[in-house]
């Protein structure tokens, strides 16, 4: 079936369902192309989801769990799992250092760096802090108080991570369901009994560790732009132009992809149990009312989940620094911010409380908003990391007005446009690993992962363009890379 988008401005459109109001869309005609039939019939089933009051698919949208990859989905009344995905509150954090772009203009000193992060953080599925030789062995009851804690200044100082970054996080603990952290605690101790966790040390050994698949750590140059406010807004967050700066992308590791199968495994057979219709006949669109004792359990979960992630990342930052620190003494950091992309929150939203749903989609609150309030970014907004891929770069952004139109959200990158199987069929290992060559990006794998070369993306600059034509945020800084950190084999230059 195909389905057609109503233009309504350069980079906006919508997307109409049968018996309920439109999806808004946010493209340009270019971005809006890319969209395929099963990602705007995942978009339309959300739409007309139970208790679903508003869906935004953003420029990155793509085939996804469920929902789209890339959307938004609020509602007042219900909590899904799909529209926040198996890798709960996989997000992006970047830490600024006070290292000029010239100091590591040499490839030998960049591959030092590269050794001395590959020899403190691990790369790959289920790899943990065993599978590197300087990693920061993080004893199992403090790994432990990071599920119910999450990144509580106790609690990184007693992993050796500086405490004031716990301010500069989106939310730098979850509580649970009745907004207690007993209730997370309670939540633990029953996975222990049912054996969910089954091996809690090797679980919470993930600390301090990449993924695989489309998590990496990037070591950038920042580049300000030339705009009074984007002066201002890099002089607030802390970027420094010119300077060398890390950014990373990873989640919640095996304890959050555990906790979210888990919840799709009970919630389809409640469904199945009691023969519930499901939305758009997917059983990636289980639900839950709020309130009831199925929602309550999810809640709980991806809280311990994303409490994990938010430690995750700033252990991470921690040994990058110290990583830097080792090849380039004198290197000092501070972390610019901690961002989610695959997480529910509530918000508030046309005055009433809203279960905001983003997958793949990134928080977006301009100055003003009273979410802000409080801290220091109530006067710019906050920074919004969006990835592009290593050769277009990445974006540090911050809100505009018009993000309501989105439910304040924009796009978590670039997003697909080949699948992973399509683009390890197609594209060519020897043009990837040239490219990255001619541009002196060096990776730590011998061969860069097909299936994340940056050809199996979309067009970074169209999609950044779509978010500003839109009027939903504006850069404030460029960030080019000058090495990569991927699952892949050790390189040697």
């Amino acid at each position: 079936m195909a389905h057609y988008l109503i233009p309504t401005g350069d980079a906006t459109a919508i997307l109409p369902c049968e018996g309920v109001p439109p999806i808004t869309v946010i493209g340009t005609q270019a971005i809006r192309e890319t969209f395929d039939d099963v990602c705007l019939q995942q978009a339309i089933n959300s739409r007309r989801s139970p208790g679903v009051s508003n869906v935004v698919l953003n420029p990155d949208g793509h085939l996804g769990y469920g929902a789209p990859i890339g959307c938004v989905m609020t509602s007042p009344t219900h909590i899904y799992p799909g529209p926040v995905g198996v890798d709960i509150k996989c997000s992006m954090s970047l830490l600024q250092t006070n290292i000029p772009a010239d100091a590591i203009i040499d490839r030998r000193i960049r591959r030092a760096i590269i050794d001395a992060i590959c020899e403190r953080i691990p790369t790959g599925a289920g790899r943990g802090q065993r599978s590197a030789k300087k990693s920061r062995r993080i004893p199992t009851d403090i790994g432990a108080r990071s599920l119910v804690e999450g990144a509580s200044e106790t609690l990184l100082t007693a992993m050796g991570v500086p405490a004031e970054w716990a301010h500069q996080c989106e939310d730098a603990f979850h509580l649970g369901h009745d907004d207690t952290q007993d209730a997370i605690a309670e939540r633990v101790e029953w996975h222990v009994r049912a054996g969910t966790f089954r091996d809690v040390p090797t679980k919470v050994s993930q600390l301090g560790s990449y993924g695989g698949g489309n998590h990496f750590g990037e070591c950038e140059v920042v580049h300000v732009g030339e705009s009074n406010r984007a002066k201002h807004c890099a002089e607030v967050f802390g970027l420094r132009d010119g300077h060398i700066a890390f950014l990373s992308h990873c989640g919640s590791r095996g304890i959050g992809h555990n906790l979210a199968m888990g919840q799709f495994r009970a919630l389809q057979s409640k469904f199945q149990k009691w023969n519930i219709p499901l939305p758009g006949n997917d059983k990636e669109l289980v639900y839950a009312p709020l309130g009831s004792d199925e929602a309550n359990n999810y809640i709980d979960d991806m809280s311990i989940g994303a409490n994990f992630a938010t430690v995750n990342h700033m252990l991470i930052n921690s040994l990058v620094l110290e990583a830097f620190q080792e090849v380039l003494p004198g290197t000092t950091g501070n972390l610019v911010y901690f961002i989610s992309h695959n997480i529910a929150r509530k918000e508030i939203l046309d005055n009433r409380i809203e279960w905001v749903h983003r997958k793949g989609a990134t928080r977006a609150f301009p100055a003003g908003h009273p979410g802000l309030k409080e801290t220091k970014y109530a006067g710019t907004g906050h920074p919004i990391l969006l990835p592009g891929n290593p050769q277009a770069g990445s974006s540090v952004m911050v809100a505009d007005e018009g993000a309501r139109l989105s439910c304040y959200s924009v796009n978590h990158g670039a997003g697909r446009i080949l699948g992973r199987k399509r683009a390890i069929r197609e594209l060519d290992q020897n043009a990837i690993n040239e490219s990255f060559d001619s541009m002196d990006i060096l990776t730590n794998c011998r061969n860069y992962p097909k299936d994340e070369a940056p050809a199996a993306y979309k067009d970074f600059e169209e999609v950044l363009r779509s978010v500003n034509l839109a009027g939903l945020a504006t850069e404030v800084a460029r960030l080019k890379a000058t090495f990569v950190i991927k699952d892949g084999d050790a390189a040697d230059d």
